[in-house]
């Protein structure tokens, strides 16, 4: 069917005309290709007669795809840059982006992820994720909102540290240099940043606040100090984040990371989990975010079930919250309906009890030792659950039958109590260690499944479902 003739905005018109002038190039992916190279170039019978136009002026200057067979130029505009730094200086000197408080207008808060200035400058993902929100920040201003949209710097870092000790440098002085250059990179992007709300993390007037909140925390006795595991790196002085650590070694130089405990300030959050997990409710958060969210706060509901040490070995360590001397090795489970079908009990390499066994025996040290040498993110996700007996034995709370106590990598000494009763005929890794070590498998709660079928194994898939 002809189309009639249209009037196009001239924007469009010209969009169009630059996309009709490459359409030539269509050509060669066949008859659909040509078909539609003839529609957008103009060739169709349907198409707008002044938009012709527009497409031969675009053609003169059209780039061709063969740098070899290139004719010289002839007509067109160059793109001119000093245009940018014309506006951009126009905006700095009329302070179009600085945030405006006006009465009664609606308010809209656009936040990106300071960055940490490192000596390199920035990087393609920076201005990837930044032209994003800046765009949002600008359609709210053209919305007549009042935008407060900042940029600072996440500036404590170990880079920073360590070039001080390689060179001598203080780190505020490399600091400043690098935050200079990486705000002379953004600001010749041309983001509408309000730079009158500039901070950096390292500011003396920011510290003090973040130390003010930590004292009210610490006034709430919502702040103290514990001995907790730590990915210690002696090569850099410092405890590095699991995200920080390559198959044992520090990212940044290559240096062997252990985990050690070290006595620190932690924050109670197990006292604000179910206020901080209510409060995501409501939250239009994409899911994959929400989940992380769960995470983090890490609420589980269950209950703490100790399991006695039988006569003659109360002398080893028990809860992980204290040493030795303990009768019982406490467990934290969410599933105490299963506590029948307990078969053995697991501690974490970091287990006080696991400790005080590696003082006789040498092949738990040595299991502790390669352990230590692992992130959590590693032990938890590795396919394979090692692990070695503890030689010590526990009493089941309701039976009296003494279960074996094992030392593994699987469980994490910073979860619940450090222990879990293992019950592999309902939790898949309890089941895949059973397995491996020879252990029994009690069924006690019935499943049945159309995927998986009936019996232990079925029971150990559906319950980690």
């Amino acid at each position: 069917a002809r189309c009639t003739e249209m009037r196009l905005p001239r924007r469009a018109a010209a969009l169009l005309g630059l996309i009709g002038a490459q359409a030539a190039h269509m050509q060669a992916y066949g008859p659909a290709g040509f078909a539609l190279g003839s529609v957008l170039g103009g060739r169709h019978a349907s198409a707008p007669r002044h938009l012709r136009s527009v497409q031969r002026a675009f053609r003169a200057t059209a780039p061709v795809e063969d740098p070899a067979a290139a004719a010289p130029r002839t007509g067109g505009v160059a793109y001119d840059l000093g245009i940018e730094a014309k506006w951009q200086s126009y905006w700095d000197e009329q302070r179009t982006f600085a945030t405006r408080r006006r009465e009664g207008k609606d308010k809209k808060y656009v936040l990106d992820m300071f960055p940490y200035p490192s000596g390199a400058g920035l990087h393609v993902g920076h201005p990837e994720g930044y032209t994003a929100s800046d765009i949002m920040a600008r359609y709210w201003r053209m919305k007549d909102y009042d935008v407060l949209h900042p940029m600072g710097w996440d500036s404590f870092g170990l880079p920073a540290e360590q070039h001080a000790m390689n060179t001598g440098t203080h780190p505020e002085v490399t600091t400043k240099v690098n935050i200079a250059n990486f705000k002379r990179q953004l600001r010749s992007l041309g983001f509408s940043y309000d730079w009158d709300r500039e901070l950096a993390t390292t500011d003396v007037g920011y510290v003090k606040w973040t130390q003010w909140i930590f004292l009210q925390l610490y006034k709430q006795g919502l702040a103290f100090q514990d001995e907790k595991a730590v990915n210690w790196c002696a090569g850099l002085g410092t405890v590095l984040a699991n995200e920080e650590i390559i198959d044992g070694l520090s990212e940044r130089g290559g240096f062997p990371v252990v985990r050690r405990p070290l006595r620190q300030w932690v924050l109670k959050i197990t006292a604000l989990g179910d206020r901080l997990a209510q409060e995501l409710a409501g939250l239009d958060w994409p899911e994959g975010t929400m989940a992380m969210q769960r995470a983090w706060i890490g609420r589980s509901e269950g209950a703490e079930i100790a399991f006695p040490l039988l006569t003659g070995q109360e002398t080893g360590g028990g809860q992980n919250t204290g040493g030795g001397g303990h009768s019982s090795v406490l467990v934290f489970t969410t599933r105490a309906d299963t506590l029948m079908g307990a078969t053995y009990v697991v501690v974490a390499p970091e287990h006080p009890l696991a400790v005080t066994a590696a003082e006789t025996d040498p092949a738990v040290a040595e299991y502790i030792a390669a352990a230590s040498a692992k992130s959590d993110l590693d032990r938890t996700v590795a396919k394979s659950k090692s692990g070695v007996p503890a030689g010590v034995n526990v009493a089941h709370p309701l039976t009296g039958e003494a279960l074996p106590i094992w030392v593994a990598e699987y469980v994490i000494g910073g979860y619940g109590t450090g222990a879990v009763m293992a019950v592999p005929a309902h939790d898949e890794r309890d089941f895949a260690f059973a397995q491996q070590n020879g252990l029994p498998i009690k069924q006690v709660v019935a499943v049945k499944t159309k995927k998986s079928g009936t019996g232990a194994a079925a029971a150990a898939k559906a319950a980690a479902a």
